[in-house]
């Protein structure tokens, strides 16, 4: 979201300003001298690319609790258009989570309006929930697919759907539990490495990636 917050910055923000008039933006280099005529005495030289983000990966969070909570609005700031669903109104309220799209209601019915190249998670209240929400997403062929909980809740929900008659393949693309091991704890710890994992996993260094 920034590009050094000086004199670069000013000079791109202006550069967006004619940018962002064409319809539709189309990709453009500015190339700026690190010198007096910016203020600035460290010398050399910056290319800046100008270019419209084509897309922005879809993120369904089925769950609005306390790990969403601290969750959702991070991957919001990290670029991905994140939607909460929760039956509960009080976790769902619209506007309750910056940067976030909240809907009160079933996950099998509000989450299709998210595309299913995108990412899913699951951090329900209920472990049966969960369970269920995770069949529905391997089911929909979601590109990435994780849930919250302990390794012992991962080797249930493993079991379960093998014995649903999902095989290990499906199986093995549930990410449970969901987020890098940096020994997070408190919400806001695991939201930090559900995050680091997904921006690997973005960026094609997640596990199974090359």
């Amino acid at each position: 979201g920034t590009v050094g917050g000086g004199a670069v910055e000013r000079e791109v923000l202006a550069a967006l300003v004619p940018y962002l008039a064409d319809d539709p933006p189309r990709a453009s280099m500015r190339k700026l001298l690190l010198g007096a005529e910016l203020g600035m005495c460290c010398g050399g030289r910056v290319s800046v690319l100008l270019e419209p983000l084509v897309s922005v990966e879809p993120c369904l969070v089925v769950g609005g609790g306390h790990v969403a909570t601290a969750t959702a609005p991070l991957l919001a700031r990290l670029g991905l258009a994140v939607t909460v669903v929760d039956p509960r109104e009080a976790w769902a309220t619209e506007g309750r989570l910056p940067g976030v799209r909240t809907l009160v209601g079933a996950f099998d019915e509000l989450g299709r309006e998210v595309p299913e190249r995108g990412i899913f998670l699951a951090m329900t209240h209920d472990h049966g929930e969960d369970q269920r929400a995770i069949e529905w997403a391997l089911r929909r062929s979601f590109s990435f697919v994780g849930g919250v909980g302990s390794r012992a809740k991962a080797e249930r929900t493993k079991k379960r759907l093998l014995h649903r008659g999902f095989s290990e393949s499906d199986a093995a693309r549930v990410r449970m539990p969901v987020g890098l091991d940096i020994g997070a704890r408190l919400p806001d710890e695991i939201a930090v490495a559900i995050a680091a994992e997904l921006v690997a996993f973005l960026r094609g260094r997640g596990p199974g990636q090359t």
